[in-house]
């Protein structure tokens, strides 16, 4: 997909002599349609518009671009048709009639509107000759529309940056003249949709985090996150400090949405297929094992041997953020590995937490974990998919996963595992009935207009919605912004903070030295050693898209540690000194393991580059 696509944008800037244009090039609005005459839905908007450009005059110029129906005969030779006409005037003038004419397009429109262009009057090789030309037009708004990400009729841009809102007069107008709401929504989704903006958000909060700790706020910052926040209820009382409230229980968030990413890539997935899968998995698991081997090599023994879980974890936001920075320099192959490779690193970590990062168990909160998590089942086998008993019944297994002794982000993964996927839905038979229902509604028009739809309507339209995406993929989709862009950045302003003083390294040079040996060196060489054996032994092949370099350099990218190995750290090290150290290993650590994979990947470009020229 384009980079227009992806961004939704605009591909081809307006050209008031090239594209077809009503007002003036003066205007403030410019409305970009790519539609079809043999869309009923082009043809309700049509009204729409004009409804829009009578309002707002000479403050909109409205342009129209071909994208006629995929398959429909008749839909291309009406968006010919129109493009033989030899004026501007002519052209809208064909272009209402055919969006107008009749309830839908005809042979009898088509004939109507060659009569008005004089078409019978041309000699054939004039109609040769204009025939081709409007060919080659209609294809140029076609090719037009795939880069900029059109995928049904009509898709409109506002100002160049498609519109995904509602088609309604209001909407639109809302759209167009940047009312305070709108321009924030688009801001926002601007931002989402930019690949490493969940990587840059993480960053800042970070930054901050350690400004604000080795400023004149510092003590007031630390004082801040150890403020104890507690729920009561009669005489039974419960409260942690506001970062344990963000390490226990925000981050079950970020750990609900990695189990949801979990099941998604072992059953629809880039994990789903055994030979799509072994590469990444290999990779992976030697990521793991040689990091944690590294760590106990330079430390065997100590009060510091149980941190080797630390250097054992990837951060995919800031290793994906890097790689969608190099653009093009980096093959969407090599991002799918790396994020397959990241999923599998994640069940280890979450593996390690449970078995080795736990407090003292507690068998009967255990046993009462056990039985939520058989309700949870229940209801997934009973095929409930309604979201609001797996919550309930999520929120009362984290308290027994907490008071048991396990962490209690432990119980967002279990969640995850039961939230109910379904059968892709009957969109043809979905669309049916909402158009029936629609239908239906506007028989009592007068009616709708004052109230709107009616109650029994309004249900069965948001019962047509929920079955358009499974509750996982629903959840995956909500619960996934959250996690990335208010879950993680307080998890680092919570954790991130270390005081920068010579004296914090002191005594603790083998435990910064194990910590970033693990990152630097055994990331890297545990990832491609793994991978390269799987192919070695048959286990795995390696797409053709990306070179052995190329996968050394994501191998690299994988030692940015960051939230998983701070959270590891936060179990591991009970001493305050010795956590602010292993955060001054993990961040130095991954800032090398980022040089150092962009350098690599930097220099894969340079010699495919080389080899081409």
């Amino acid at each position: 997909m384009s980079q227009a696509a992806i961004a939704n944008r605009l591909d081809r800037p307006v050209d008031d002599a090239a594209d077809h244009v009503l007002g003036p090039g003066r205007a403030q609005i410019t409305l970009v349609e790519y539609g079809s005459y043999a869309c009923p839905h082009c043809r309700a908007a049509n009204e729409r518009i004009a409804e829009i450009r009578d309002q707002l005059g000479e403050r909109v110029r409205y342009v129209f671009r071909h994208r006629p129906l995929t398959g429909s005969d008749i839909a291309l030779r009406a968006a010919e048709l129109v493009e033989r006409a030899r004026t501007a005037e002519q052209f809208w003038d064909a272009h209402v009639k055919l969006m107008t004419r009749s309830q839908v397009l005809t042979e009898d429109d088509l004939e109507a509107v060659a009569r008005d262009l004089g078409l019978a009057e041309q000699t054939p090789d004039q109609a040769a000759q204009e025939a081709q030309q409007a060919a080659a037009r209609v294809e140029s708004d076609i090719e037009s529309s795939h880069a900029s990400g059109v995928r049904f009729t009509p898709t409109f841009f506002i100002n160049e940056r498609r519109y995904d809102g509602p088609w309604d007069e209001s909407s639109f107008l809302d759209a167009m003249l940047g009312t305070l709401g709108h321009r924030f929504r688009t801001a926002a989704l601007d931002f989402a949709s930019w690949g490493p903006s969940a990587g840059i958000l993480l960053l800042l909060a970070t930054v901050l985090a350690i400004a604000l700790t080795n400023s004149p706020l510092g003590p007031g910052f630390e004082a801040f996150w150890h403020r104890e926040a507690a729920l009561s209820f009669g005489d039974a009382r419960f409260g942690m400090s506001l970062q344990h409230w963000v390490n226990d229980g925000l981050l079950t968030i970020f750990f609900l949405v990695v189990g949801l990413e979990i099941k998604r890539e072992f059953t629809v997935g880039h994990l789903a297929g055994r030979r799509s899968a072994a590469l990444p998995i290999a990779g992976a698991i030697g990521g793991m094992v040689v990091p944690a081997l590294l760590y106990i090599l330079v430390l065997p023994g100590g009060p510091w041997s149980h941190g080797w879980g630390v250097p054992m974890a990837t951060d995919t936001a800031f290793a994906i953020a890097i790689i969608v920075m190099m653009g093009s320099r980096v093959p969407i192959e090599l991002r799918i590995f790396l994020t397959a490779a990241a999923i599998v690193d994640d069940i280890g970590a979450i593996v390690v937490v449970a078995l080795f990062y736990s407090g003292k168990l507690q068998l009967g909160y255990l046993i009462a974990a056990l039985v939520l998590t058989g309700g949870l089942a229940a209801l997934n086998r009973a095929h409930v998919y309604r979201v609001a008993p797996y919550a309930l019944i999520g929120l009362a297994l984290w308290a027994c996963v907490h008071a048991g002794g396990l962490h209690a982000t432990l119980a967002g993964v279990v969640l995850a595992l039961f939230i109910p996927t379904r059968p892709p839905a009957n969109l043809a038979a979905l669309t049916a009935q909402a158009n029936s229902i629609m239908l239906g509604e506007a028989a009592h028009g007068g009616e709708v207009l004052r109230h709107g739809p009616s109650t029994p309507a309004l249900r069965a339209l948001d019962a047509i919605h929920d079955r358009l995406e499974s509750p996982a993929d629903r959840l995956l989709r909500h619960a996934g912004a959250r996690s990335s862009y208010l879950v993680l950045p307080l998890f680092a302003l919570a954790n991130a903070g270390v005081v920068i003083a010579p004296d914090v390294l002191e005594g603790r040079g083998m435990l910064v030295l194990a910590i970033a040996a693990g990152l630097v060196l055994g990331k890297p060489l545990g990832m491609l050693g793994a991978a390269a054996l799987a192919v070695r032994l048959g286990v795995a092949l390696k797409p053709a898209e990306y070179s052995w370099l190329q996968l050394a350099g994501a191998s690299a990218l994988a030692g940015i540690g960051f939230t998983m190995s701070l959270f590891i750290a936060g179990q591991a090290f009970a001493d305050p000194g010795d956590f602010a150290a292993a955060k001054i290993a993990v961040f130095a650590a991954s800032i090398a393991s980022a040089l150092l994979g962009a350098g690599l990947l930097a220099a894969a470009a340079r010699r495919f580059a080389d080899r081409a020229a």
